[in-house]
């Protein structure tokens, strides 16, 4: 393979290749100036670029000037000869090689994977049809059009070379007007086949290939396919190797940098050697890295990269091909020249049309956006760029017959570049904004409406708090208003009158249309960002990206969880594949050794059988036989030893013979129900048939079927192979559980992923939509699909405890050291510890990140009284847990059992061990009778899954009240118990902290259920409520009042029952946000529970930092009355084990929740 290349690598004594322009150095060559011309070209294409901004075809055109001059001044002086002269030696393929690699590796990398993905064989065949045409159409202009009558094979290979679209120029003016990714990725797409097919073909006409003389078509084609197969699986395996060198965290980003680029260098040579495409590969390399295959941010600053050594490639390469063209004799630029190079052009635009005249039905099928306005845009982006420029001196190289001009090839080529880079980029910016391409939709103007005015009233807030600021009363805030108030014009279509109301109320379905399209931008953007924060494995993040944007492309297609379970049918594979070997698997059936009695024969073959030597026996005699075997297979020492393997056939069957019946005398009848026994058994009958065969064959030599049953007979040797396989099935099922479990653990991070991107997405919907009809059916369809994924999740939890036990385990461990980082970020930006210390204190944390990677699969289940632990309420504490594990029971439910129902009296809580329950119920009350709420009317029916640490039935205990839903076994369950009158008995015991502490963990959980979105800077962790105060629940009884102080309470959220303000006599029911107006409360139900949460305390220390101030309520024994009155008044008795922790008791009923002042 790398003779095809020689003249490329190794340029040997006398075989120079020839100048492709000038004249040859007829003085004595000394030291040159070259490098002082590239550093000239580089600051003159720098200078141009800052003060031609946004003009890159008028930098491109001067810099191929000025080429053209140095050209010039190189074919007139000796002089500028010696400084241009390394260029006119420098064969066409090296410079090919220096420049295209990270040419090719930026556009892949900026092409979206899953778009191409999704649409590769529209894009292939887009590619494949845009070259054919080109090569046909451009090739017989040339050829009919050329005053310089080019020979067919140079008028091929020209039209390939003009023929390819420049992969970044044809996208960057679209890029720019906020085109749709999805088309650019398209044309970029297209542009790389064309690319790739382009460079393999010249490599072929490059090894001569082609030459009538040795020409194969069926060589020809296998060759092409194993290049292109070889190229793509080196890049793959490129991909994967830079992707494992810059995910890791120790790396550095420089390091990071130097070592990408050498990799896309090296595999392109390497590639290119051994006679492959590496234009190819580079494209696989590229497609195959995502902004998940770097660390984050690091893909930005290698992209920036990029565009500036493709900047600087593009400025070197026009300039170089100008002083190519330049160097040439200049009478053969006539008036022919300009107006072939305008045929050409128009040749060029004209194939590009005819091109997406023939593509247009093959996109219109597979994607329901484009249309024929798009179609227009894309006849226009047949941009001509570096890569034409890189390929056209090897026209005049690889010719049959040399031409007297052949920088003419060059010349058409950039010509045709420069006018295409200009024209043909205008007219798409142009046509896109003349055909409303560019314009946003109406529900993507609300939206951004929405957006604007949200940033806006963000503005007025900040600017009203720096009023009240003392050092800025002087500020002009008039002027400070005026100057940030946003001024942003939306693209607004130019329609008729007709229209224009038809437009302005868009439909529902175009609404949710839209809608679902910015749910799918929001759940890709909660996946990144997921991944990035360590919560969601790579692979699983990758998996929900790609199944995202497969199916964004689906009109009105939400993703639901079973639209990503692809990962589904392959677990259920493996399952069976699993089970298959298990069923194979060899076990001993050991009989006990009584039923032989006093035999000593019996007993002495009793051990023998079921010894480890035996069943090693087995195997040793299985491996000694495949010698044996392949000489019986081989016909020339078949022939020679024919003798020596009948009694080789007659030894081993002998053994087998052997083998079988010892275990016969042994387990008599149970021999057969072994399937392993009864192999082995047919492999003696077998044996013993062939024997025969083998004597009548001996007697009877001219009988012809016998010989041939003989021969078939023998093949059937093979099987005595098979009782291998009991050595490698146990491994095999090792190993496939072991996938099985890595599969599992990616379905659990995948499906809760997905529940997180939901949650995400709810935050966002009034941004998305303005419409409230719009809003409800968004909120419907997200609430449907999470409820299927948390079932989802409580299956697979079911499934595979011991997995997600351990997944769960060493997410916990990676969100602890993830908030140690963020602290020592804070504590090194304040200067309290040095750089240098946390330096190494950051390498210690990430070397624990580093070490989650070798985390076991399983972990084992912990014990059912370890779940007590779970119970956030019992805060680990020893001497409660100790009291309820006395009291616990451990209850089973099999699937469809009913646990409790609707209106029924509460017996206790349970805590899920294991399984999974559906909770069905009305909308909940919150302890407000139905007919005063202001959704009476609303009948809806509220489903919700409850999984393994989940605790049912908490509210209705404290209350004493029917329970308000139905909860039903969707699995085999296990639940710890707790009856009422052992809760009843703890509340008693430990009076009153641990009640308070059961309604300050339901009142958090109300908060963060309906409230999360207004409290995402609130740190409402349980056991920071309880040991800081940062937020603690008031009780109020009928008409009772409590005062707020809006100064000391950030909020105050009513979680239980219903309030009236007394000043305005307003009722607020629960669950909500008590407004700041509202100064006083009275209660207006039964009870009523309230969550303050506190605003931050001031620097000073005025001793009040756990006191609210002179309003609020208490929480001392009297607010329990209450509860007492219920129970009678006399204290349930005790256990004999509960009085000796009596003691115990006594020291934690210290830790009583804040005091406040009592109730009005």
């Amino acid at each position: 393979m790398s003779k095809a290349n020689v003249s490329f690598w190794i340029q040997k004594e006398g075989n120079r290749p020839d100048l492709l322009c000038g004249r040859a150095a007829d003085y004595t060559v000394g030291k040159g100036h070259f490098l002082i011309l590239v550093w000239s070209t580089l600051v003159l294409g720098g200078l141009l670029r800052a003060f031609l901004k946004n003009s890159e075809v008028i930098v491109l055109s001067i810099l191929s000037l000025f080429g053209f001059l140095i050209g010039q001044l190189a074919y007139n002086f000796v002089e500028m000869h010696q400084v241009v002269y390394p260029l006119l030696r420098t064969p066409s393929f090296s410079l090919y090689c220096y420049f295209s690699p990270l040419i090719i590796f930026m556009a892949a990398l900026d092409v979206d994977f899953y778009i191409l993905k999704n649409m590769f064989w529209q894009v292939f065949l887009a590619g494949l049809i845009s070259f054919a045409t080109t090569f046909i159409l451009i090739g017989y202009v040339v050829l009919k059009f050329n005053k310089y009558s080019w020979d067919l094979q140079s008028c091929l290979l020209f039209s390939m070379a003009l023929g390819i679209t420049d992969p970044i120029y044809s996208v960057n003016s679209l890029k720019t007007i906020g085109i749709s990714k999805m088309y650019t990725d398209i044309i970029r797409g297209e542009s790389m086949v064309v690319c790739g097919f382009t460079s393999i073909f010249f490599a072929i006409f490059q090894r001569g290939i082609l030459q009538m003389s040795n020409f194969r078509e069926l060589h020809v084609i296998m060759g092409l396919t194993l290049d292109v197969l070889g190229s793509i699986a080196c890049g793959y395996w490129c991909a994967r190797i830079i992707q494992f060198i810059l995910t890791d965290l120790f790396s550095n980003t420089l390091t990071n940098i130097i070592f990408c680029i050498s990799m896309v260098y090296m595999t392109f040579y390497i590639v290119e050697f051994w006679g492959m495409s590496g234009t190819v590969a580079l494209a696989t390399v590229g497609l195959n890295l995502d902004s998940l295959s770097f660390k984050p941010r690091i893909k930005l600053i290698i992209t920036k990269f990029l565009i500036m050594f493709s900047c600087i490639f593009q400025h070197l390469i026009y300039t170089f091909f100008g002083i190519v063209i330049g160097c040439g004799e200049i009478k053969y630029f006539q008036f022919h020249t300009v107006v072939f190079i305008i045929i050409l052009f128009v040749t060029v635009n004209f194939v590009r049309f005819v091109t997406v005249v023939l593509v247009s039905p093959i996109l219109i099928h597979s994607s329901y956006e484009y249309n024929w306005r798009w179609g227009i845009v894309t006849a226009w982006s047949g941009i001509k760029g570096v890569f034409s420029l890189l390929f056209a001196p090897e026209v005049h190289n690889l010719a049959e017959q040399r031409v007297e001009s052949p920088q003419l090839f060059i010349l058409y080529i950039q010509v045709i570049s420069l006018m295409t880079l200009g024209i043909n980029s205008y007219m798409m910016t142009r046509l896109a904004w003349t055909l409303d391409l560019c314009v946003l939709s109406i529900p993507r103007q609300m939206a951004m409406q929405n957006a604007i005015k949200h940033i806006q009233e963000m503005i007025q807030s900040r600017i009203t708090l720096f009023k009240t600021e003392k050092l800025l009363t002087n500020v002009n805030w008039t002027l400070v208003e005026e100057k940030t108030k946003i001024e942003y014009i939306i693209p607004t279509p130019q329609v008729s009158s007709d229209n224009k109301a038809k437009e302005e109320s868009p439909t529902d379905e175009v609404l949710i249309e839209e809608a679902r399209l910015h749910v799918a931008i929001i759940q890709i953007s909660s996946f990144e960002k997921q991944c990035n924060d360590g919560v969601l494995s790579v692979e699983a993040a990758r998996t929900l990206i790609g199944a995202t944007k497969s199916y964004c492309h689906i009109q009105g297609k939400f993703m639901s969880i079973y639209d990503v379970s692809t990962y589904v049918r392959a677990r259920s594979w493996l399952v069976k594949f699993k089970n298959m070997l298990t069923f194979l698997e060899y076990h001993k059936d050991k009989t006990p050794l009584i039923l032989y009695g006093h035999n000593k024969f019996l007993i002495f073959i009793y051990h023998i059988v079921f010894s480890e030597e035996f069943e090693n026996a087995e195997h040793i005699i299985g491996i000694m036989y495949i010698y044996p075997m392949i000489m019986h297979l081989w016909p020339t020492a078949r022939k020679l030893n024919v003798s020596g393997l009948i009694f080789v056939n007659y030894y081993f069957v002998f053994l087998y013979l052997l083998e079988s019946a010892l275990k016969i005398i042994i387990l008599k009848r149970k021999y057969f129900h072994q399937h392993w026994n009864t192999l082995e058994f047919s492999i003696v009958l077998i044996g013993i048939v062939d024997i025969f065969c083998i004597y009548f064959v001996r007697l009877r030599p001219d009988n012809l079927i016998l010989i041939q049953f003989t021969v078939i007979i023998g093949y059937f040797r093979i099987i005595r192979f098979f009782p291998l396989l009991k050595i490698i099935i146990p491994l095999l099922i090792n190993i496939v559980d072991v996938q099985i479990k890595k599969r599992l653990s990616l379905t659990y991070s995948i499906t809760k992923g997905y529940i997180k991107s939901l949650e995400d997405t709810k935050f966002l919907i009034r941004q998305i939509s303005s419409r409230k009809s719009i809003d409800q059916k968004l909120y419907e369809i997200l609430e449907t699909n999470k409820q299927d994924a948390v079932k989802e999740l409580g299956l697979i939890e079911h499934e595979g405890r011991d997995v997600v036990i351990a997944l769960k385990t060493k997410q916990a461990i990676r969100n602890v050291i993830a908030k140690a980082l963020k602290s020592l970020t804070f504590l090194s930006s304040r200067g309290i510890i040095d750089k240098y210390e946390s330096v190494e204190m950051n390498k210690v944390l990430l070397e624990k990140i580093k070490s989650l990677n070798n985390f076991p699969m399983a972990i084992p289940l912990p014990t059912p009284d370890k779940y007590l632990h779970n119970i956030i309420w019992l805060e680990n504490k020893d001497v409660l847990i100790e009291f309820f594990k006395e009291r616990a029971k451990l209850a089973y439910f099999d699937y469809g059992d009913v646990i409790c129902k609707e209106g029924e009296m509460p017996q206790g809580i349970y805590l899920i061990i294991s399984g999974m329950a559906i909770l069905e119920s009305s909308p909940p009350t919150f302890g407000i009778d139905r007919s005063l709420r202001p959704d009476r009317e609303s009948t809806t029916r509220f489903t919700e899954y409850c999984t393994s640490g989940d605790i049912i039935g908490e509210l209705s205990c404290l209350l004493k009240r029917e329970i308000e839903y139905t909860v039903i076994c969707e699995t085999i369950l296990q639940v710890c118990f707790i009856s009422l009158e052992d809760l009843y008995e703890g509340f008693d015991f430990f009076w009153p902290s641990l009640e308070y502490k059961i309604w300050l963990k339901l009142a958090l959980g109300i908060a963060h259920q309906y409230f999360e979105s207004s409290l995402v800077d609130e740190d409402l962790k349980f056991q920071k409520c309880v040991m800081l105060n940062h937020a603690y629940v008031e009780t109020l009884s009928s008409y009772n009042e409590m005062s707020i102080d809006n100064v000391n309470m950030k909020f105050v959220i009513l979680v239980y029952g219903s309030v009236i303000d007394t000043k305005t006599e307003v009722p607020y029911f629960a669950p909500c946000i008590l407004p700041k107006t509202c100064e006083q409360v009275q209660g207006t139900s039964d009870l009523s529970k309230l969550l303050v949460i506190q605003a931050p305390a001031p620097d000073k220390n005025d001793g009040n930092a756990k006191v609210m101030g002179n309003t609020g309520l208490g929480m001392t024994k009297r607010d329990y009355q209450w509860k007492k009155k219920d129970e009678g008044g006399k204290m349930t008795s005790v256990t004999q084990s509960s009085h000796l922790l009596f003691s115990e008791a006594r020291h934690f009923q210290e830790e009583t929740p804040p005091q406040a002042n009592t109730v009005t």
